[in-house]
């Protein structure tokens, strides 16, 4: 279904409002349906390490775990987009695998195919070559870095992008791997399509490199730590980290950012990690500093009992807010009714305050994934109003050079060719002494699908020789980056 059929539609209900709310109750989906699980015990589902040891990593677990609910033609599917297409490798927890077709009664071999490929969650999770388009599977524009986060480290895996903010990549592992990650560039095992980079330095010496950064800028004020994701990360030296972070005056807020919440809950119910969560927060409260958690949840589905536990394990222990970071993908949630959903299935069953919506980047292969910016600004209107204002979330625009701008914020729009200018007003970190900095219009791009024909007749003309030449300038770029990276 187009965006543009699933709003007309909205009109229809017999409520005689667009979206009816209605409160739903969670459900932890029954991971014994799958014969791979079949004697899988409670206690087992509800341990860390059980759950880390029985990800889904290639195609031949998932035949293991599947039996003969899939037919071939979904692992032929899936291998040819491992081999040609993906730049993630596959890494699915059994939390979240546990989500993809939730509701569904097998009734002989074959009978789940149709639905494992409609679900929304493997349709980012575990994506297949015949999800992504044959047009124009990556957009001419796309980059392998395409928020250019390297270009603005301040130390290796800091970058220092906004005037008050930096991000902390302290690892480049996740405790799953999701297919549209716009830190591909560096995060997780390389694949048969993306060689990935890797950190030089020693992480003891990134670490340290970071906090004396933060320390003499006396302008940083918040620091997200991620990777990666923070769940990755062994809690002895997470605690650390955040501990040496709030004795730097400075620093008023830190937000740590893990998609383990909803892929891995199980994680954070772990009684050393709560214990810890305590500690740090403790300190953050004495010292007037906000901690918050920011996690990644796309569908409703995946907002199961056990998300809220540890949702609630984490306010309890002191944690100012958790809130989500979505991203906006065609063929999950890009959608009026699934987004709300999503929303108040945070809101009301977990306690997650819904944050953001981001556009997916402008990576390769993303193509399916994406929506243009008008459609983005349709489903922010159509998703005003049901919501408490003060959880109401914001799509926002990822913009190169820029930064997340409110979909509707753009300076000007060329709806013909999909390509929208932004403005902004701040330097990064790499414009100290560019005198146009805050004065130029910066570009994003459309996917060329969703243009009218005139559009799609010029990017097809003009579309392949900006590929030859981006192309190399991306190969040059990534051995500059290379070479850095060996240079710390």
């Amino acid at each position: 279904m187009s965006i543009e059929t699933s709003i007309a539609s909205l009109v229809e209900d017999q409520t005689g409002q667009p979206y009816p709310y209605r409160r739903v109750e969670l459900v932890e989906p029954d991971w014994t349906r799958f014969p791979g699980w079949r004697d899988v015990t409670a206690e087992e589902w509800a341990s860390v390490q059980w759950q880390r040891s029985h990800c889904v990593k290639n195609v031949r677990q998932l035949r293991e775990l599947m039996g003969d609910l899939l037919d071939e033609r979904f692992y032929a599917d899936l291998e040819r987009d491992q081999a040609e297409r993906a730049t993630m490798s596959m890494l699915v927890p059994p939390q979240m695998m546990n989500t993809m077709a939730p509701t569904t009664e097998p009734a002989g071999p074959g009978s789940l195919t149709d639905a494992f490929y409609a679900d929304p969650v493997r349709h980012y999770m575990i994506p297949v070559f015949s999800d992504r388009r044959t047009d124009w599977s990556s957009h001419p524009y796309a980059t392998r870095d395409s928020l250019h986060e390297h270009d603005m480290w301040a130390t290796e895996g800091l970058t220092h992008r906004y005037p008050t903010k930096v991000l902390a990549e302290l690892l480049p592992t996740c405790p799953q791997y999701c297919g549209h990650c716009t830190r591909m560039d560096l995060v997780g095992n390389s694949t048969p399509v993306i060689e990935k980079l890797k950190f030089a330095g020693k992480p003891t010496n990134r670490i340290e490199d970071m906090l004396d950064y933060l320390r003499r800028t006396p302008s940083v004020r918040d620091v997200v730590v991620s990777g990666g994701d923070v769940a990755n990360m062994p809690w002895p030296r997470l605690e650390a980290f955040l501990m040496s972070v709030l004795e730097i005056e400075n620093v008023r807020d830190i937000r740590l950012a893990t998609k383990a919440l909803v892929g891995l809950p199980q994680h954070w119910l772990q009684d050393d990690v709560r214990e810890g969560v305590a500690r740090v927060a403790g300190l953050a409260r004495a010292r007037g500093v906000s901690l918050a958690i920011h996690t990644h949840a796309n569908h409703a589905n995946s907002i199961t009992p056990l998300v809220a536990d540890a949702t609630r394990a984490m306010l309890e222990a002191g944690v100012r807010d958790v809130r989500n970071q979505g991203v906006l993908l065609n063929g999950v949630n890009a959608d009026p009714h699934a987004l709300l959903d999503l929303c108040f299935r945070l809101l009301d069953g977990a306690q997650i305050m819904p944050y953001y919506f981001y556009m997916c980047d402008m990576i390769p292969f993303s193509e399916h994934w994406r929506v243009s910016v008008a459609d983005a600004q349709r489903l922010q209107h159509h998703i005003m109003g049901y919501l408490p204002g003060f959880a109401t979330p914001r799509i926002v625009c990822d913009v190169p050079f820029v930064g997340k701008r409110w979909v509707h914020q753009l300076a000007d729009y060329d709806t013909e060719r999909g390509i929208s200018y932004w403005t902004k007003n701040y330097r990064t970190s790499i414009e100290a002494v560019d005198p146009e900095a805050l004065t130029r219009t910066f570009e994003y791009y459309d996917p060329i699908h969703t243009l009218p024909q005139a559009g799609r007749d010029w990017w097809a003309e003009h579309g392949e020789l900006d590929t030859s030449a981006l192309k190399a300038a991306e190969m040059a770029e990534a051995s500059r980056r290379t070479a850095a990276l060996q240079a710390w």
